[in-house]
Protein backbone atom coordinates (compact mmCIF):
# COMPACT_ATOMS: atom_id res chain seq x y z
CA UNK A 1 0.00 0.00 0.00
CA UNK A 2 2.63 2.27 0.78
CA UNK A 3 4.39 1.57 -2.56
CA UNK A 4 0.87 2.26 -4.41
CA UNK A 5 1.07 5.37 -2.42
CA UNK A 6 4.21 6.98 -3.68
CA UNK A 7 3.65 5.97 -7.45
CA UNK A 8 0.20 7.66 -7.21
CA UNK A 9 1.99 10.41 -5.34
CA UNK A 10 4.13 11.05 -8.75
CA UNK A 11 0.45 11.15 -10.95
CA UNK A 12 1.52 7.60 -12.02
CA UNK A 13 -0.74 4.31 -12.64
CA UNK A 14 -1.05 1.06 -10.35
CA UNK A 15 -1.93 -2.13 -11.81
CA UNK A 16 -3.22 -4.72 -8.98
CA UNK A 17 -3.72 -8.44 -10.64
CA UNK A 18 -5.87 -11.10 -8.18
CA UNK A 19 -6.10 -14.36 -8.87
CA UNK A 20 -9.56 -14.07 -8.46
CA UNK A 21 -13.38 -12.58 -9.40
CA UNK A 22 -14.58 -13.43 -5.79
CA UNK A 23 -12.18 -11.37 -4.23
CA UNK A 24 -12.70 -8.31 -6.58
CA UNK A 25 -15.41 -6.49 -3.96
CA UNK A 26 -13.65 -6.65 -0.76
CA UNK A 27 -10.32 -5.48 -2.57
CA UNK A 28 -12.17 -2.61 -4.50
CA UNK A 29 -13.67 -1.47 -1.03
CA UNK A 30 -9.60 -1.83 0.46
CA UNK A 31 -8.08 0.01 -2.47
CA UNK A 32 -11.31 2.58 -2.87
CA UNK A 33 -10.81 3.49 1.08
CA UNK A 34 -7.40 4.27 1.27
CA UNK A 35 -7.28 5.93 -2.23
CA UNK A 36 -10.44 7.35 -2.54
CA UNK A 37 -10.79 5.83 -6.49
CA UNK A 38 -10.29 2.71 -8.39
CA UNK A 39 -11.86 0.33 -10.99
CA UNK A 40 -12.09 -3.29 -11.30
CA UNK A 41 -11.89 -5.18 -14.55
CA UNK A 42 -12.62 -8.77 -15.29
CA UNK A 43 -14.65 -10.96 -17.01
CA UNK A 44 -18.13 -10.63 -15.46
CA UNK A 45 -17.82 -7.11 -16.34
CA UNK A 46 -20.57 -5.80 -19.21
CA UNK A 47 -18.15 -5.45 -22.23
CA UNK A 48 -19.73 -1.95 -22.43
CA UNK A 49 -17.87 -1.16 -19.06
CA UNK A 50 -15.34 -3.24 -19.90
CA UNK A 51 -14.41 -1.13 -22.91
CA UNK A 52 -15.21 2.28 -20.43
CA UNK A 53 -12.51 1.18 -18.15
CA UNK A 54 -10.15 0.14 -20.78
CA UNK A 55 -10.40 3.48 -22.51
CA UNK A 56 -9.73 5.53 -19.43
CA UNK A 57 -6.81 3.40 -18.18
CA UNK A 58 -5.24 4.06 -21.60
CA UNK A 59 -5.77 7.75 -21.67
CA UNK A 60 -4.58 8.22 -17.94
CA UNK A 61 -7.88 8.83 -16.62
CA UNK A 62 -7.83 5.89 -13.88
CA UNK A 63 -4.79 5.93 -11.42
CA UNK A 64 -6.01 2.44 -10.06
CA UNK A 65 -7.02 -1.08 -11.95
CA UNK A 66 -7.62 -3.99 -10.01
CA UNK A 67 -8.65 -6.84 -12.48
CA UNK A 68 -8.28 -10.37 -13.05
CA UNK A 69 -5.53 -12.40 -15.43
CA UNK A 70 -7.01 -10.51 -18.18
CA UNK A 71 -6.05 -6.98 -16.94
CA UNK A 72 -2.70 -7.46 -17.66
CA UNK A 73 -3.31 -6.88 -21.32
CA UNK A 74 -4.81 -3.40 -20.53
CA UNK A 75 -3.07 -0.53 -21.76
CA UNK A 76 -2.13 2.65 -19.94
CA UNK A 77 -0.95 5.93 -20.65
CA UNK A 78 1.71 6.18 -17.38
CA UNK A 79 1.69 3.12 -15.51
CA UNK A 80 4.44 3.21 -12.65
CA UNK A 81 3.67 -0.13 -10.86
CA UNK A 82 2.30 -3.69 -11.28
CA UNK A 83 1.19 -5.95 -8.58
CA UNK A 84 0.19 -9.76 -8.52
CA UNK A 85 -0.64 -11.18 -5.25
CA UNK A 86 -0.75 -14.67 -4.84
CA UNK A 87 1.61 -14.95 -7.95
CA UNK A 88 1.80 -18.52 -7.19
CA UNK A 89 -1.70 -18.71 -7.85
CA UNK A 90 -2.55 -21.22 -11.46
CA UNK A 91 -5.34 -18.66 -11.94
CA UNK A 92 -2.94 -16.37 -13.32
CA UNK A 93 -2.35 -18.79 -16.68
CA UNK A 94 -4.99 -19.11 -19.39
CA UNK A 95 -5.81 -22.36 -20.47
CA UNK A 96 -7.50 -21.63 -23.94
CA UNK A 97 -7.76 -20.27 -26.91
CA UNK A 98 -5.28 -17.61 -26.69
CA UNK A 99 -2.51 -19.43 -24.05
CA UNK A 100 -0.94 -16.80 -21.20
CA UNK A 101 0.96 -16.25 -18.10
CA UNK A 102 -0.47 -13.33 -16.58
CA UNK A 103 1.99 -13.35 -13.80
CA UNK A 104 5.23 -13.66 -16.37
CA UNK A 105 3.53 -10.99 -18.77
CA UNK A 106 3.84 -8.82 -15.79
CA UNK A 107 7.37 -9.61 -15.51
CA UNK A 108 7.73 -8.25 -19.31
CA UNK A 109 5.59 -5.70 -19.14
CA UNK A 110 7.24 -4.41 -15.84
CA UNK A 111 10.97 -5.05 -17.50
CA UNK A 112 10.11 -3.38 -20.67
CA UNK A 113 8.11 -0.23 -18.86
CA UNK A 114 11.68 -0.29 -16.73
CA UNK A 115 9.16 0.35 -14.02
CA UNK A 116 8.70 -1.72 -10.36
CA UNK A 117 6.74 -5.28 -10.19
CA UNK A 118 5.78 -6.61 -7.14
CA UNK A 119 5.03 -10.30 -6.75
CA UNK A 120 2.89 -11.07 -3.68
CA UNK A 121 2.89 -14.80 -1.70
CA UNK A 122 3.12 -16.05 1.51
CA UNK A 123 3.90 -19.88 -0.83
CA UNK A 124 5.77 -18.17 -3.82
CA UNK A 125 6.08 -20.12 -6.85
CA UNK A 126 9.42 -21.81 -7.61
CA UNK A 127 10.69 -20.05 -10.17
CA UNK A 128 10.19 -17.03 -8.29
CA UNK A 129 12.20 -18.37 -5.33
CA UNK A 130 14.76 -19.49 -7.90
CA UNK A 131 14.70 -15.80 -9.11
CA UNK A 132 15.10 -14.02 -5.55
CA UNK A 133 17.60 -16.41 -4.61
CA UNK A 134 19.85 -16.39 -7.52
CA UNK A 135 19.78 -12.25 -7.47
CA UNK A 136 17.69 -11.77 -10.13
CA UNK A 137 14.85 -10.96 -7.79
CA UNK A 138 14.73 -8.64 -4.91
CA UNK A 139 13.27 -10.65 -1.92
CA UNK A 140 11.27 -8.63 0.95
CA UNK A 141 10.15 -10.62 3.82
CA UNK A 142 6.86 -9.35 6.17
CA UNK A 143 8.22 -10.21 9.44
CA UNK A 144 4.42 -9.45 11.16
CA UNK A 145 1.20 -11.15 9.68
CA UNK A 146 -1.23 -8.08 8.57
CA UNK A 147 -3.23 -7.07 11.18
CA UNK A 148 -1.47 -8.74 13.77
CA UNK A 149 -2.93 -12.26 13.07
CA UNK A 150 -1.33 -15.16 14.45
CA UNK A 151 -0.33 -18.54 12.40
CA UNK A 152 -2.30 -20.95 13.43
CA UNK A 153 -1.11 -23.75 16.15
CA UNK A 154 -0.09 -27.02 14.32
CA UNK A 155 1.05 -30.57 15.94
CA UNK A 156 3.84 -33.20 13.91
CA UNK A 157 1.75 -36.60 14.02
CA UNK A 158 3.85 -39.49 14.40
CA UNK A 159 1.38 -41.63 11.96
CA UNK A 160 4.35 -44.35 11.22
CA UNK A 161 2.69 -48.20 12.62
CA UNK A 162 -0.35 -46.55 12.20
CA UNK A 163 -3.23 -48.31 10.04
CA UNK A 164 -4.88 -45.56 8.48
CA UNK A 165 -8.12 -46.72 6.58
CA UNK A 166 -9.52 -43.27 4.95
CA UNK A 167 -7.59 -40.66 3.36
CA UNK A 168 -6.33 -38.60 6.26
CA UNK A 169 -7.85 -40.57 8.67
Amino acid sequence: LQAITEVLQRGRQVLVLIPEIALTPQTLARFRNRFGAAVALHSQIGDTERMRVWLRCRDGLEPLLIGTRSAILTPFRNLGLIIVDEEHDPSFKQGDGLRYSARDLAVKRARDLNIPLLLGSATPALETLHNARSGRYKLSSMVTRPGGAELPKMRILDIRGVRLTEGLS
